[in-house]
This record gives structure tokens, C-alpha cells and sequence, in this order.
């Protein structure tokens, strides 16, 4: 984690300058290097993912005159993309080694909502069964796998919010799980408590099934709308 006035140079599949200004340049174990701003909340000015490496190198004689002192090199392993970072002026330069990452954590309405469509499995549809909750694959979790009516295997992904990032989690399950011969064909659901529109539509276009889930519904309780006294 390094502190410095500098300027950033990007070139691959676009260029972008990035002019002199203090910033947070973050090193990351996977190779990742981003640039951050006081502002902006959470995105990065500029960034290089992995693969990729790193080199610090010696400033030319035109950004020696210019004031550098020393300049990055980030170059991505499968592409032309490129960083040139120059340093003019390092504030503060630390390391630290986060370990093992756990993972996300669902929250609890999330969780909750796992727990729930499991126990409820025929709100997908008649004749689903159950084969369990938090189904494991080489790339992460399916938070539900069972089978519908004729017996054939289906992935669910569970969110709170059902987003396209959600969509596309589904479908890299979905294309390493057809691969199995013991479970293919698999079909998907996308089952969340509101499903934003551009999500619906990339997942219809991916043969992936949506279902609205209705949280108080399955937990049982009582909607006074539905009642007639």
C-alpha cells in the first residue's frame, strides 16, 4: 500500500492519463494493482488485473527532469494493457499479509431465504425434491441443487436483490455442472425477492427460469391483505 504524488499512463485497448495528484496505489498478492483517489467510494481511478506483473524500473532522462523518482511497469500476461506509473514523491509505503480470505458471507435475509425455499421446495413447482442445500463445485457453492418434476437436475442461485453479476454467477455453475455427466443436463433458476429487469432479460435470453420469492410468504406469516376479516 503505497501513498504518493504521481501520474498514471494506460495503454492496451484504449490510452488514459491519469495527471499528477496524490494517490493510493494498492499491490495486491494476486498480482492486482489499483488506483485509487480520495473520492470515488470504492471504484478505482486506473487498475491492472491479474495476470499481470509488475516491474519497478528506473525513470528516462525526460521524467528524471520532470521530477520522478521512480516508475512502475504493469504489464498484463495475455494482452497488450499496460500501466507506467510515475512516482514523484512516495508519502508513505507499507506491507501487509491478509491471509486466507473466508469468503462472503451471506447475510441473514439471504441465508434465510436459502433455509426457507429448501424446506419450501415446491414453490419452484410441482414435484421439485430437495438434493441439498449449498452444493459444491470446483468454482464455489450452488446454494441450491434439486430436481424438478421429470427428475432432472436444477441449480438455483438465491439472492436478496437479483442483480446481472447474480445472473452471470448462475451461469458459470451452470456451464461447469453440464459438463458432469452424473448431473447434466442441469437448468437453472434465478430466484430472488425483487429481480431488476435487465437481469430478467439476460437471464430468459440464457434459458435461466426467474422466480420472484415472497420472504414473508415463506416464512408462514400471515398477510392481512389476503384475509377477508
Amino acid at each position: 500500500m503505497v501513498i504518493a504524488t504521481c501520474s498514471v499512463d494506460y495503454e492496451g485497448r484504449l490510452t488514459a492519463h491519469l495527471p499528477l495528484a496524490t494517490r493510493l496505489l494498492l499491490v495486491k498478492a494476486d498480482g492486482s494493482v489499483l488506483v485509487h483517489s480520495d473520492g470515488g467510494s470504492y471504484k478505482p481511478l486506473n487498475w491492472m488485473s491479474p495476470p499481470c506483473a509488475m516491474a519497478e524500473v528506473e525513470p528516462d532522462e525526460t521524467e528524471a527532469a520532470d521530477g520522478v523518482t521512480s516508475v512502475w511497469v504493469v504489464q498484463h500476461a495475455k494482452s497488450e494493457d499496460r500501466l507506467r506509473v510515475r512516482l514523484h514523491q512516495v508519502l508513505h509505503d507499507s506491507a501487509h499479509d491478509l491471509g486466507v480470505d473466508p469468503g462472503l458471507v451471506k447475510d441473514g435475509v439471504e441465508a434465510h431465504l436459502q433455509r426457507l425455499l429448501a424446506e419450501h421446495i415446491t414453490t419452484l413447482g410441482d414435484g421439485y425434491t430437495l438434493s441439498r442445500r449449498e452444493y459444491m463445485t470446483a468454482i464455489g457453492p450452488v446454494d441450491i441443487l434439486c430436481r424438478d418434476a421429470a427428475g432432472s437436475h436444477v441449480a438455483v442461485e438465491i439472492k436478496r436483490r437479483g442483480e446481472i453479476d447474480g445472473v452471470e454467477q448462475l451461469t458459470r455453475y451452470l456451464e461447469l455442472m453440464n459438463r458432469d455427466p452424473h448431473l447434466a443436463p442441469v437448468t437453472g433458476v434465478f430466484a430472488a425477492q425483487v429481480i431488476k429487469p435487465q437481469a430478467r432479460t439476460l437471464a430468459e435470453d440464457r434459458g435461466i427460469r426467474c422466480v420472484v420469492l415472497d420472504y414473508d410468504a415463506l416464512r408462514g406469516v400471515d398477510d392481512s391483505e389476503h384475509r377477508l376479516f
